[in-house]
């Protein structure tokens, strides 16, 4: 079925601009940190708040009040919850992870790799990307807390990138 009522279509438009306007308000009031992607919990902050909209414009049993009241629900526990990271170390430790180096000057550090669940496939994509062609060039590559790859070259690294096989 195409369309039940038109009345739907104005229904979605309606909640899709206020829960919009909703959303911008919100932002702007706890500030750029909750859209940021730092770390786990920041990232899955960002896709509740998405699937929160969501549901609040597609779903007839939920209204714009509590579609709007669950939005500002989950900016106000990010910002209490990076509020209190940022006051006490031990609450820091709690809820975000650390850094962890899966390779150093060249070397795999596979402990850390199992650990982590990182294949050397992926540390060689990071590092392709970083237009790095010899791994013996790179000082370090860190897995960061949002999951993403850097790569440090190693001092006077000017290396092309080697073609990937297959």
């Amino acid at each position: 079925m195409f369309l039940a009522h038109w009345g739907d279509l104005l229904r979605v438009v309606v909640m899709g601009v206020a829960g919009y306007a909703s959303v911008v308000a919100v932002l702007r009031l706890t500030g750029k940190r909750t859209l940021s992607k730092m770390n786990a919990f920041d990232f899955i902050i960002t896709i509740a708040l998405g699937s929160t909209l969501a549901t609040t414009l597609l779903s007839k049993q939920v209204t714009l009040a509590e579609g709007v009241l669950a939005l500002a629900l989950l900016c106000v526990l990010q910002y209490v919850i990076t509020f209190a990271s940022v006051r006490s170390s031990a609450f820091k430790a709690l809820v975000k992870a650390e850094p962890t180096l899966l390779l150093r000057d060249g070397a795999f550090l596979r402990e850390a790799m199992r650990r982590e669940r990182v294949t050397e496939d992926e540390i060689f994509g990071a590092v392709r990307a970083q237009g790095v062609g010899d791994i013996a060039e790179v000082a370090g590559v860190v897995l960061e807390t949002d999951g993403s790859l850097s790569v440090l070259r190693s001092a006077g690294s000017t290396s092309a990138v080697l073609p990937t096989a297959g």
